[in-house]
């Protein structure tokens, strides 16, 4: 069973988000929502977004309200079924340190609908608690995009669940 909350596993100085959402969408519909350039625009606040669907194809992506530019590689393409790529970002203001990551994505037919599961490994420790409940914000946004329901505002949505996730450390 799904629940709506992410789980952020630290190892060292590198830290893994798991979320799994049960959707009542069929996984045609899901995977759709996550690979056209024109529904991201609508949940994730995709600025920009170029997706050369293939295996060993490329991602190149501006997102969400930071604007964070990133690229990668497509390590995995199976339509309706799995995404995984890597999420590279050069240093910037809210990424001091940049990150080189990778991003599942896997779809599983499920109960009528699709058991969504997103896994982010390689964060940072600090950037994996900053973007735990923004990306529990984005999965909010991803599901009410799908039932053609009002967006939830993903600042105050983020702010409604930072408390089910582990703060920041300070930096030193």
């Amino acid at each position: 069973m799904s629940t709506p909350n992410g789980k952020v596993t630290v190892d060292g100085e590198f830290a893994t988000l798991e979320f799994e959402r049960q959707l009542r969408f069929p996984p045609e519909e899901v995977w759709s929502a996550l690979t056209d350039p024109a529904q991201l625009r609508e949940w994730y606040l995709v600025i920009r977004a170029e997706i050369d669907g293939r295996p060993g194809g490329t991602v190149e992506m501006v997102t969400g309200p930071a604007a964070f530019h990133w690229t990668g590689k497509i390590l995995a393409w199976e339509p309706n079924r799995l995404f995984e790529y890597e999420w590279n970002t050069p240093p910037c203001k809210d990424l001091p340190e940049g990150e080189q990551t990778v991003v599942r994505w896997e779809l599983t037919p499920s109960g009528g609908g699709t058991l969504l599961k997103l896994t982010h490994r390689r964060l940072t420790k600090n950037t994996a608690f900053g973007f735990a409940p923004g990306t529990h914000a984005f999965m909010d946004r991803l599901e009410a995009h799908l039932a053609r329901q009002p967006l939830p505002n993903w600042m105050q949505r983020y702010g409604e669940v930072r408390g089910a996730y582990p703060a920041m450390a300070p930096r030193a």
